[in-house]
């Protein structure tokens, strides 16, 4: 008996995307089989390029076509699973060609919310994704610094008869920021209907091409800021960064709250704790925990928001901002691998969020 496409996508249909409950063939994740003789070659389509896994999957995938077709029809079967990836959208309305808008934002300020945006899109673009990053801090602009490029300011081209914002662009990230609009001497005192309608222009009078995923870099606490993103765009979901203490956690339940909260409801796509525990260079397996321990997780597990990951205290992140290369371009693998690991997750969280929840539509708030 020859082979057919039949054989191979009803032992295909047995295996089940692991985040999604469901089997590969009804999700249509299946693409592109290619026969020759006792050869098989096909494409699993994923919901992400940072897909923590991905190797499952394709393990699964062969182990399904041994057991169903090779075993039953007694052949030995050359089997070549192909990896790409088609990141799903959130959104059915909204900024053209941006699948997924992520608001990053902390109950106060000096948490790192910067610092996690930056390496959590770095990371997002080494995997093969198209990232974008708008920083909206208004009172502490940092990305450009984070980045290396606060000397440079974004050109303006006339696209389809609008005079629209050409991006900088960085580490193959897009980067727009709030401090472009002035030298970093200059503070920029605005009031919050000015700073809002800057963002407003950030969002749809950006050039931003195709975009798997826009970050929003918020400001501290909870603004206009923060009621114009949710009112100007449908966003994906936000992520909520702390620190350890008590304090930190506790400022960050009120960003929790605000997001929450009616008419917002935007979903919270999960948690990083930022400075967990300080690791010596010299003692790399050592863990001091002296801003307390667990406050993120147990912010996570109390209102069931999912944990992103820990992010240690270490000397190369800072060095790395201050250098204009974020931490994970660096040779620390207890870096990279937090941030890696982070970013993957919520890409995850994303791809579930967009398969098991309505789609976004911007916020209507009547004040």
């Amino acid at each position: 008996m020859s082979l057919t496409p039949e054989h191979i996508l009803k032992a295909l249909g047995t295996v089940e995307e692991p985040d999604l409950k469901r089997d590969l063939v009804s999700l249509n994740m299946i693409r592109d089989i290619e026969i020759e003789g006792t050869k098989v070659a096909f494409t699993v389509m994923l919901t992400t390029p940072a897909c923590p896994l991905k190797e499952k999957i394709r393990q699964d995938c062969e182990n399904a076509l041994e057991t169903h077709v090779a075993k039953p029809l007694g052949l030995a079967l050359e089997v070549e699973v192909r990896m790409a990836a088609e990141v799903t959208t959130s959104a059915t309305i909204g900024l053209p060609n941006v699948k997924n808008i992520i608001a990053v934002g902390s109950g106060k300020g000096g948490v790192g919310k910067s610092t996690v945006t930056a390496n959590l899109a770095a990371a997002l673009a080494r995997t093969g994704a198209s990232v974008g990053i708008i920083d909206a801090d208004i009172s502490g602009p940092s990305i450009p610094i984070m980045f290396g490029v606060e000397e440079e300011r974004p050109d303006i081209a006339e696209i389809d008869g609008r005079q629209m914002i050409i991006p900088i662009r960085k580490y193959g990230i897009k980067i727009i920021s709030m401090g472009f609009l002035a030298s970093a001497e200059t503070p920029i005192a605005w009031r919050g209907p000015m700073a809002s309608k800057a963002l407003r222009q950030f969002l749809t009078e950006t050039e931003w091409g195709e975009l798997d995923y826009l970050l929003i870099d918020l400001p501290p606490g909870t603004s206009d800021i923060h009621l114009t993103l949710v009112q100007a765009v449908p966003v994906t979901g936000a992520v909520i960064v702390t620190t350890p203490q008590k304090v930190a956690v506790a400022d960050a339940l009120k960003a929790v709250g605000m997001f929450k909260q009616d008419p917002v409801n935007v979903p919270l796509l999960g948690i990083v704790e930022n400075m967990a525990y300080f690791t010596p260079a010299e003692l790399p397996e050592n863990r001091y925990y002296i801003f307390g321990q667990g406050g993120g997780q147990v912010l996570s597990q109390q209102h069931q928001i999912p944990f992103l990951g820990e992010v240690p205290l270490v000397q190369s992140i800072r060095e790395g901002g201050d250098e204009g290369e974020p931490a994970i371009f660096q040779a620390d693998p207890l870096i990279r691998k937090a941030f890696e690991e982070a970013a993957q997750k919520l890409a995850q969280q994303v791809a579930i969020r967009n398969a098991t929840q309505d789609k976004t539509k911007p916020v209507s708030i009547v004040r």
